[in-house]
C-alpha cells in the first residue's frame, strides 16, 4: 500500500506520525480507513520506527464511523466490527511500540473508541470525548465497552454510554479517561515533543510495559506477579538495561538504543 487515501503516514526520525485525513467528513471512519490505519501502524514497525503518533487532520480528530458510506451505515455491523474493526484495533494493541494519541476535537463513536486504544492519550482542552452509539440505536463497540469502565469507573462509563454527554478533555483527565489536558493550541507541539522523547527511551522497555499493564487488566495478582518477573526478566538481558545501570553510576544521561 505505497499511497494512502484516507491518513498521511510521515516517518520523522525515530516517530511515525499518522494523521487521519478526511476533514471533510470530521475524520470518519470509513473501510479505506480502517485498513490504512492498522497497514500504516504495522509499517511503523517494520521501518523501525520507536514510536507512533495518531493525530487528526482539522477540527476533528475522529467523528467515528462514516455513516455515509453506505445508504445505512454500515452494511453488515457484525461483519464489519469482526473483520475490519477489529484487525484494525488489534494492530493498536499489538503493537510492539508506544502509541501516543493527540486528541484535538472531537472523538466520537469508534472515534472515542480508536483514541482510548492508544498507550497514552493527550488531549486539548476543549477536545470532546463522546460515547455516540446509543444517539443512533447503538452500543458502544471496538473495546470500549471493555476499556472505559476500567478507566473512569462502571457508573461514569454508564453514564457516558446512555446519556452521550460529551466530556471535555480536562474533565477526561480528572476522571483518569486520558493522562494529559493541556490547551488547544500547544496540543501538538506537546504531543510531539513527548513522542520525540519516548523515541530516545528504552522502546523495549515501554513495550513490555504495555504489555503487562494491558494484561493486569485480566490476571490475578499471582498471575500478574509471574508476568511481571517474567517481563524483567527479559528487561535485564537487554543493552537498554546495562546501558541504563551503566549511566546511572557515572552519573550521566543514558543513550538507549531500544534493544
Amino acid at each position: 500500500m505505497a499511497e494512502y487515501t484516507a491518513l498521511r503516514y510521515v516517518l520523522a526520525g525515530d516517530v511515525a506520525e499518522i494523521t487521519l485525513d478526511r476533514p471533510d467528513t470530521l475524520n470518519s471512519l470509513n473501510a479505506a480507513m480502517r485498513s490504512e490505519l492498522k497497514h500504516a501502524v504495522e509499517r511503523a514497525q517494520a521501518e523501525g520506527a520507536r514510536v507512533v503518533l495518531l493525530t487528526g487532520e482539522g477540527r476533528s480528530f475522529c467523528s467515528g464511523q462514516d455513516l455515509g458510506e453506505t445508504e445505512t451505515g454500515i452494511p453488515d455491523v457484525e461483519r464489519t466490527l469482526r473483520e475490519e474493526y477489529e484487525p484494525m484495533a488489534r494492530a493498536i494493541l499489538d503493537c510492539d511500540i508506544p502509541i501516543v494519541a493527540a486528541v484535538n476535537g472531537t472523538a466520537a463513536g469508534a472515534g472515542a473508541s480508536l483514541a482510548l486504544l492508544a498507550d497514552i492519550v493527550m488531549a486539548g482542552h476543549g477536545s470532546q470525548f463522546v460515547v455516540a452509539f446509543a444517539r443512533i440505536g447503538l452500543m458502544p463497540d471496538v473495546a470500549l465497552t471493555y476499556f472505559l469502565p476500567r478507566q473512569v469507573g462502571l457508573a461514569r462509563a454508564m453514564g457516558m454510554a446512555m446519556t452521550t454527554e460529551p466530556v471535555d478533555g480536562q474533565r477526561a483527565a480528572d476522571w483518569g479517561l486520558i493522562w494529559k489536558s493541556v490547551p488547544d493550541e500547544a496540543l501538538m507541539q506537546q504531543a510531539r515533543a513527548l513522542a520525540g522523547a519516548m523515541a530516545k527511551g528504552p522502546t523495549r522497555s515501554f513495550s513490555l510495559i504495555r504489555k503487562a499493564m494491558r494484561a493486569s487488566l485480566d490476571n490475578d495478582l499471582s498471575e500478574q506477579m509471574r508476568v511481571e518477573s517474567r517481563g524483567q526478566g527479559e528487561a535485564a538481558g537487554t543493552r537498554d538495561f546495562l546501558e541504563g545501570t551503566t549511566a546511572f553510576l557515572e552519573k550521566r544521561m543514558p543513550s538507549f538504543e531500544g534493544r
